[in-house]
């Protein structure tokens, strides 16, 4: 799923990026990875705080909020866009009002264009899934012991009949120690590599 994300960095920062003439050209890979970082590193930082339901709200409810209105308006989507922009302006020099024009189209439409993808059954949208998201935050590629999370957005998005007895509050604990581990065993900046090499 990260490569998913990636290449959606790309597609979208070819017009907000690349062809921005307020961003110096040597940086267009940089402001890329910047923001790849920031989307995989914010999904991180909530599923292991406990946030998964923040995550699942998005990619339930934000394929009828779309439009940048609904999407911006998720407090998850907006503190990545001030993170980057932060990023922007202290790594890079871009001036604020460049970094945060920046960070308030190229997140809300790679965000916007991941969940309308994952709830999408059309074949091309195939790679696009929740249970590989979830799997990349939490190091392994099933997510809580093997729950089926693209099932449950299905259910919610009415294309499958709902499954009663799902124990929200122990899948939540599950991807939350997951999450964590992996998260730690992160720290040496494998994560991070990975992002700018593929923005070589």
């Amino acid at each position: 799923m990260l490569d998913q994300i990636l290449n959606l960095v790309k597609q979208y920062g070819q017009q907000s990026v690349v062809e921005n003439p307020d961003v110096p050209n040597e940086y267009n890979n940089q402001v890329m990875a910047e923001a790849a970082n920031t989307i995989t590193s914010g999904f991180q930082n909530m599923a292991s705080g406990g946030g998964l339901q923040n995550i699942l709200s998005l990619f339930t409810g934000g394929g009828q909020q779309q439009g940048s209105g609904g999407i911006l308006n998720n407090p998850m989507v907006s503190m990545m866009i001030g993170h980057l922009a932060s990023r922007l302006v202290s790594k890079m020099n871009l001036n604020p009002a460049t970094a945060n024009n920046v960070a308030s189209n190229l997140i809300p439409n790679v965000i916007s264009s991941l969940v309308n993808r994952t709830a999408s059954n059309a074949p091309e949208d195939s790679g696009f899934n929740l249970n590989g998201l979830i799997g990349s935050l939490t190091g392994g590629g099933a997510a809580a012991d093997g729950f089926d999370f693209q099932g449950l957005l299905n259910q919610v998005s009415g294309q499958q009949p709902g499954g009663a007895g799902i124990d929200i509050g122990q899948i939540i604990s599950q991807v939350t120690q997951n999450a964590q581990a992996h998260q730690q065993s992160q720290q040496s900046g494998g994560l991070a590599n990975l992002i700018s090499g593929f923005f070589k």
